[in-house]
C-alpha cells in the first residue's frame, strides 16, 4: 500500500511549461476561527441506484461489470470502457485503466475511495498501488478503504496521448524556458509550434477528447461500475479540479470528497500563472531562509544574496550547460531540478546537496530531480506520458495563449510576483499556441458550485508552491458545501504531510463521515 516517491513527484500540479497561471488576489472572506468542532455524521442522501444513467444512450457503459485480475504486487486491475466522445456514445470507445488496492482490515471497510494524484497527467493507478516502499496515504485510509486509482483518459495506460518522440521530448524539456536573445526566442517558438501538430499526427482525434469534463464523466461511469451510489473521492492538486468538476456535474452523487492542494478553476491563465509564480517565489524564499537559519548557508548570508545566486546560476547554465555523462544540465532541466524539491520540505536537504554540487560544476543531482519531475527513466525514455498529457489536457480545458511578441510586456508583472522565476512563468504564457480547445467545451466561466452536494472538504497550505492558498480559499468559497482546512506549512498539499490537525480532520470525514462544521486552521 505504498507508492514510490509519494511526495510532489506524483502530485505534480499545474506547472511550467503549461499555462495555468496567476495575480495575487485578496484571500476570500471566510471564517478561519480554527473551530474544530465537527458536525454529526453525514447521512448519504437517498438517491437513484448506482446503475441509473444520466442519459439512456450511455446505458451499456453504466451497466458494465469490471473484470478484475491480479496485477503488480498484490493489487487487482481492470479496464473500464467509456466513449471517446460522449456526444457520440455509439462511436469509438477507449479503455480506462483501473487499479484496486484492497482494504487492509475488511471488517472495518467503509467502501471504495477513488483517488487522483494530480498533474494533469500523473497515473492514478501508480498513486493507489501497493507495490512500493512509501505510502501515499496514512494507514487509516488503507485500513478502511479499497483504494481505487485510475489513469484519466489520455494518460498512463488509458489511451495515452503522444505528441513527441522520446528524443524530441528530451529536447523540449531541456529547452531554455526564459529566452533572452532573438535566436533563443525563435527556438522557443519553434518548440511550441511543433507540439500541437505532433499530437495530431501521433494521437489522431484522441487529443481533442481528454478534457477535465470528459474525465469527470468517466469517473461517474467508474462509480457505477464499482456498484456505488455515491463517489467517495480524494484528489490532490489538479485532482481537485477534476473532483470539483465531477461534483458540479453530478452533485447528488457526491459522497465523502476531499480536495487537497486546490486549484481555482475560475482564474484566467494569466491570473493563475501570476499567482503560481508568486507561490514558487514564496517557496524558494522559505527554502533559502531555512538555509540561512542553519548557519553557513552555501548560497549566501542573506535572502537577497541567496536568491541572486540562484538566478545567476540559471543564467550561467543557460550560457554554458553542465556536462552530465552523455547529457547536459541545461537551464530548463536546472529550473525543474530546483523547483521539484520545493514540493516537500523534507527534500530541502537533498536540494542543498544537488544545487550545491551544481554550483561546483556537478549537475547530476539537479538533472536527477528533473528526471523525476518528467518521469524520465535512467537509461532514456519515459515511464509515462505526463509531460505531454499535462499540456494537452490543460489546453483542451483552456486554449488561451499569448503571442511571443506580447510576452515581454508581461515581464514587469511576473517579476513583481517572482523576481527569481518571473521570466520563466511569463514565457510559459505561450502555452497553447499550437493546441486548440477540446471538442467538448467546458462551462465558459468554469464556476463550480456543486449545488446540493454533500460537504466537500478543501485543503490548502500557506506556503504551497504549486497551488497557492488563495486557490483553496477561492474553491472552498465557490462550492456551495465547501469547507476549508488551512495547513500552516511548506510544501505541496496538506494531507499526510505531518500535520496531525489536518490528518485527523480529513480521516474523520472520510472514515466516519463527520465533516468540520466550519473552516479550520491547522
Amino acid at each position: 500500500m505504498k507508492r514510490a516517491l509519494p511526495i510532489l513527484f506524483v502530485v505534480i500540479a499545474i506547472l511550467f511549461p503549461i499555462v495555468i497561471a496567476v495575480v495575487v488576489l485578496a484571500p476570500a472572506d471566510r471564517d478561519s476561527s480554527g473551530d474544530d468542532s465537527a458536525s454529526e455524521p453525514i447521512e448519504r442522501p437517498e438517491d437513484a441506484g448506482s446503475r441509473d444513467v444520466p442519459d439512456p444512450a450511455l446505458e451499456r457503459f453504466y451497466a458494465q461489470e469490471l473484470d478484475w485480475s491480479a496485477c503488480r504486487d498484490g493489487d487487482e486491475c481492470a479496464t473500464l470502457e467509456v466513449p471517446l466522445d460522449y456526444a457520440d456514445p455509439a462511436g469509438t470507445t477507449i479503455g480506462i485503466a483501473v487499479l484496486r488496492n484492497d482494504v487492509d482490515k475488511p471488517a472495518q471497510r467503509v467502501g471504495n475511495l477513488v483517488v487522483n494524484p494530480g498533474g494533469p497527467g500523473a497515473p492514478g493507478t501508480d498513486y493507489a498501488a501497493s507495490s512500493s516502499d512509501f505510502p501515499s496515504f496514512p494507514d487509516a485510509i488503507y485500513d478502511h478503504y479499497d483504494v481505487i486509482g485510475f489513469d484519466p483518459r489520455g494518460t498512463g495506460a488509458s489511451a495515452p496521448v503522444d505528441c513527441l518522440s522520446d528524443g524530441q521530448l528530451d529536447a523540449f524539456v531541456a529547452a531554455d524556458p526564459d529566452p533572452d536573445t532573438p535566436a533563443e526566442v525563435r527556438a522557443f517558438v519553434e518548440d511550441a509550434d511543433t507540439f500541437g501538430p505532433g499530437c495530431e499526427r501521433r494521437s489522431g482525434d484522441l487529443y481533442r477528447h481528454v478534457s477535465t469534463h470528459n474525465a469527470a464523466r468517466d469517473m461517474d461511469v467508474l462509480r457505477a461500475a464499482l456498484g456505488d451510489d455515491h463517489l467517495d473521492y480524494l484528489g490532490a492538486s489538479y485532482g481537485t479540479k477534476l473532483g470539483a468538476t465531477y461534483a458540479d456535474l453530478f452533485p447528488k452523487r457526491v459522497g465523502r470528497m476531499v480536495l487537497d492542494g486546490a486549484v481555482d478553476p475560475t482564474l484566467s491563465s494569466l491570473e493563475s500563472s501570476l499567482q503560481q509564480a508568486h507561490g514558487f517565489q514564496v517557496a524558494i524564499e522559505a527554502y533559502v531562509d531555512h538555509c540561512i537559519e542553519e548557519d553557513d548557508c552555501y548560497l549566501g548570508a542573506t535572502r537577497k544574496a541567496a536568491l541572486d545566486r540562484i538566478r545567476d546560476f540559471l543564467d550561467e547554465v543557460d550560457a554554458e550547460p553542465l556536462r552530465v555523462g552523455t547529457r547536459q544540465l541545461t537551464s530548463g532541466t536546472a529550473f525543474l531540478g530546483i523547483i521539484t524539491p520545493l514540493y516537500n520540505n523534507d527534500y530541502w536537504s537533498y536540494l542543498d546537496q544537488a544545487l550545491g554540487q551544481a554550483l561546483e560544476g556537478d549537475g547530476r543531482g539537479l538533472l536527477g530531480f528533473a528526471d523525476v519531475y518528467t518521469s524520465r527513466k535512467d537509461g532514456g525514455g519515459y515511464s509515462d506520458n505526463s509531460s505531454e498529457a499535462i499540456y494537452v489536457i490543460n489546453c483542451d480545458d483552456d486554449p488561451s495563449s499569448v503571442g511571443p511578441e506580447k510576452i515581454p510586456a508581461l515581464f514587469p508583472r511576473f517579476e513583481e510576483q517572482s523576481p527569481t522565476f518571473g521570466g520563466i512563468f511569463a514565457w510559459g504564457m505561450i502555452g497553447c499556441r499550437s493546441l486548440g480547445p477540446g471538442k467538448e467545451a467546458p462551462k465558459p466561466d468554469w464556476t463550480l458550485e456543486a449545488k446540493g452536494a454533500a460537504p466537500i472538504v478543501v485543503v490548502g497550505t500557506t506556503r504551497d508552491p504549486a497551488t497557492p492558498l488563495v486557490w483553496a480559499q477561492a474553491l472552498a468559497s465557490q462550492l456551495e458545501s465547501g469547507v476549508l482546512i488551512t495547513r500552516d506549512g511548506d510544501g505541496h498539499t496538506g494531507f499526510n504531510m505531518g500535520n496531525d490537525c489536518v490528518d485527523s480532520a480529513v480521516e474523520t470525514y472520510l472514515i466516519e463521515g463527520t465533516a468540520p462544521t466550519r473552516d479550520l486552521s491547522c
